[in-house]
């Protein structure tokens, strides 16, 4: 006799199909956002990142052990629907900016913040095209206009976690900040988690190498530079109190975070991709001073955001412009030197440079072993202090904000934003219970300093044998902060 009853339900069976259902819908959802790489309609998300299967293919062919890119320009072509498939370097480079990665999973295995971050930038950019299209029918109203002290919605990730600067550590994650703090955040519900997935925004367009002075750096703005609108005066506070100076600390974060070429997770994943030995011979390979040449173009990028960063540290900008410069040509390298470590493991001595991690032996030919050595050196023990992104932060506002530099017109006003920052930094390092690593982080300035002084003792070496190459083929910028015989002579004896 056949039983009439219902079979009991699979409650595994059910949610298997239930995710299969939920994952092919939000996979369509996705399919409206652009290829976070050339800006052709994606396909969904592959190896970590939102992209066209052009994309896809592209990078997955490059993982090959054989193939080996190179530009002919200076690293920083346009990569778009157009224009992707005229240089593979650059392509490659956007791909991993944009944190592109062999061992991301795909969307199905994704963690629940993950998706929540694909979601709200799905739901964001669906709410973008829709008034889009309604302002096309009918004229709307702006919207009114909303003080930064006028309370927001509460989102449970309004304040992302960021990860710590060692890259091969366990640290807790970022403890909210107050409420008070959010307003200088500028977040929006929802677009925290959407900004660390797509923290490489495609309209990022990079820096022009041809940008001739610090001057006219400074006076560019963060949008004409591919980076998120930032207001300045809203960010410099004249009163030292408890609730300032966690502003001051949450607003150096954020401005860290979001100035600096890789971020840690990026780097992390990364961290198995080591130059191979045909590799390593062919940079050994290379003139001095075409090495030279190479490397102070790969500096001059990391200096150009320094330069962004410290547009936005609170106070900076309130200083005058010669005091800016000043600070700037002798301490940008100082501080790109301390974020170096970011992009170093010590579990094999190598350093992240030109896409992959290098050791020692792949700056060969720069005929400057000693320089090398040293800068490795620094890189390795600095990373024994483990600083979380936090502190790498705040003790590179600190590190710039010297206010023994030479030269400086206003050495006063310089001393009190730096003594923000200071407090600023015993603040973060007694919320972690660590306050014993402000002396192991001021032992370290002195490093800096002769490491810098090395750097134009070589400098000045490689320009009295290839003069033409420093005045012809150098970067402006990188001449104008450390070429000039007044620089060199001002920064050797600083």
């Amino acid at each position: 006799m056949e039983n009439d009853e219902p079979a009991s339900p699979d409650p595994n069976h059910d949610s298997t199909q239930s995710k299969r259902v939920n994952k092919k819908f939000h996979l369509t959802q996705i399919e409206v956002i652009p290829c976070k790489i050339c800006g052709d309609k994606s396909s969904g998300v592959h190896y970590g990142v939102i992209t066209c299967e052009g994309c896809k293919g592209f990078f997955r062919r490059s993982q090959s052990s054989s193939v080996q890119y190179s530009c002919s320009r200076q690293s920083n072509c346009p990569i778009d629907r157009a224009s992707r498939n005229r240089c593979q370097s650059c392509r490659l480079k956007k791909c991993v900016a944009q944190g592109m990665s062999r061992d991301a999973v795909k969307f199905g295995r994704m963690s629940k913040r993950q998706r929540d971050s694909l979601f709200a930038e799905v739901e964001r950019h669906r709410q973008q095209q829709r008034l889009q299209a309604n302002s096309v029918q009918e004229p709307q109203p702006l919207p009114a206009y909303r003080t930064g002290k006028e309370p927001r919605e509460q989102s449970p990730h309004l304040i992302p976690p960021l990860p710590p600067a060692y890259p091969y550590s366990v640290e807790p994650e970022l403890q909210g900040c107050p409420p008070e703090v959010h307003p200088y955040l500028e977040c929006r519900i929802g677009e925290a988690q959407a900004q660390s997935l797509a923290y490489r925004g495609s309209h990022r367009r990079g820096f022009d190498s041809t940008m001739s002075t610090p001057e006219a750096i400074l006076n560019m703005s963060g949008s004409e530079m591919g980076f998120r609108p930032f207001d300045p005066e809203r960010s410099f506070f004249s009163y030292p109190t408890s609730l300032h100076i966690e502003e001051l600390s949450a607003s150096i974060v954020r401005s860290h975070r979001e100035t600096t070429q890789y971020r840690a997770e990026e780097l992390q994943a990364l961290r198995w991709k080591v130059f191979s030995r045909e590799e390593i011979h062919a940079y050994q390979s290379k003139s001095v001073d075409e090495m030279w040449q190479h490397c102070a173009v790969r500096l001059t990028d990391a200096v150009q955001y320094v330069v962004e960063f410290a547009k936005r540290i609170p106070g900076f900008r309130q200083l005058c412009q010669n005091d800016q410069i000043a600070l700037l040509k002798s301490g940008s390298m100082e501080v790109v030197l301390v974020r170096m470590s970011r992009m170093f493991n010590t579990e094999n001595n190598t350093v992240f440079f030109d896409c992959k991690f290098a050791g020692t032996e792949l700056f060969k030919s720069l005929a400057c072993g000693d320089l090398i050595a040293a800068l490795f050196d620094f890189a390795h023990n600095l990373c024994a202090l483990r600083l979380t992104e936090q502190q790498m932060a705040v003790f590179t506002a600190l590190v710039l904000l010297n206010a023994d530099r030479p030269c400086l017109e206003d050495r006063e006003r310089v001393q009190r934003v730096r003594r923000d920052v200071e407090l600023a930094l015993s603040h973060i390092l007694h919320k972690d219970n660590q306050e014993s690593l402000l002396h192991k982080l001021y032992q370290r300035v002195p490093v800096l300093k002769s490491l810098c002084a090395l750097h134009i003792e070589k400098l000045r070496w490689f320009r009295q044998l290839y003069p033409l190459t420093v005045h012809s083929l150098f970067p402006p910028l990188y001449k104008e902060l450390f070429g000039s015989d007044t620089d060199i002579q001002t920064l050797s004896t600083h």
